[in-house]
């Protein structure tokens, strides 16, 4: 069946940014999908939250609580920041964070892969959560061969450093973004390795982490993709030089 046309928008604050809806359906309600996914992100954002002292992730960083103590979904999310820790080498370390182990390079995107899968099992044909520019997206628009995104230029912000075609995630991350937050968990420092890191794949809780990893190891974290299957890489380092893996979907200018 063919998605209709005309999406439902929707924008939603939470999780200190704002992650916007589009999607798109030919059956089923889709304000009510967008508020059951929207229910979601809240609910994670109350387990989550750093900044939340009341949160059981802030309780577990105060040592207010123990591990067996923790939630399903925090111990699951801890279990994959572990597994990302040993697939980055190092370079996505939640237990590197100053104050206690801190998964929020991570939980955005995983919060929002969450959100999207509610709208899929609702009955959405094609539709894309945005949580503060980290995408994750399922099907494709009506008329088009996937969702085009466009990647932020680090220097300029009304210019696109590229634009790419996908049907799944794409998450960016950058010193621009957050400056000086980006550390070397090895020192402790702060990271100016890369200007920006862009990554896609089929889930946005990896490409979430994986972003992130890139953005701190720079050229060092760009090698290891080769043993990443599904995810490719867009790197521009801080000097302004760019590097990409093969497969990394590229729009031509000519598109």
């Amino acid at each position: 069946m063919t998605a209709t046309a005309t999406p439902c928008r929707h924008a939603e604050p939470v999780m200190g940014t704002v992650v916007s809806f589009t999607v798109f359906t030919d059956s089923g309600d889709a304000d009510s999908m967008i508020r059951r996914a929207c229910a979601g992100l809240h609910r994670d954002d109350r387990m989550f939250s750093t900044w939340k002292p009341e949160s059981p992730m802030s309780r577990f960083r105060a040592g207010q609580l123990d591990a067996a103590d923790l939630t399903p979904e925090i111990s699951a999310v801890l279990d994959r920041c572990r597994e990302l820790r040993t697939m980055t080498g190092g370079w996505f370390d939640p237990w590197a964070m100053p104050g206690g182990v801190d998964p929020t390079g991570m939980v955005k995107g995983w919060a929002a892969q969450r959100a999207l899968d509610t709208l899929v099992e609702g009955g959405a044909t094609a539709a894309m959560v945005n949580a503060g520019g980290d995408l994750a997206a399922a099907g494709t628009p009506p008329g088009e061969p996937g969702w085009r995104i466009g990647i932020r230029h680090p220097w300029q912000p009304v210019a696109f450093a590229a634009v790419v075609t996908v049907c799944g995630a794409v998450a960016t991350s950058g010193d621009y973004e957050r400056p000086g937050q980006l550390l070397d968990p090895a020192t402790g420092s702060v990271s100016r390795r890369a200007a920006s890191a862009t990554v896609v794949g089929p889930d946005l809780a990896v490409a979430d982490a994986l972003a992130t990893a890139l953005a701190v190891g720079g050229s060092d974290m760009f090698e290891r993709f080769d043993a990443i299957p599904g995810y490719e890489a867009y790197l521009i380092g801080a000097d302004g030089a760019e590097a990409s893996t093969p497969g990394m979907p590229f729009v031509s200018s000519d598109a």
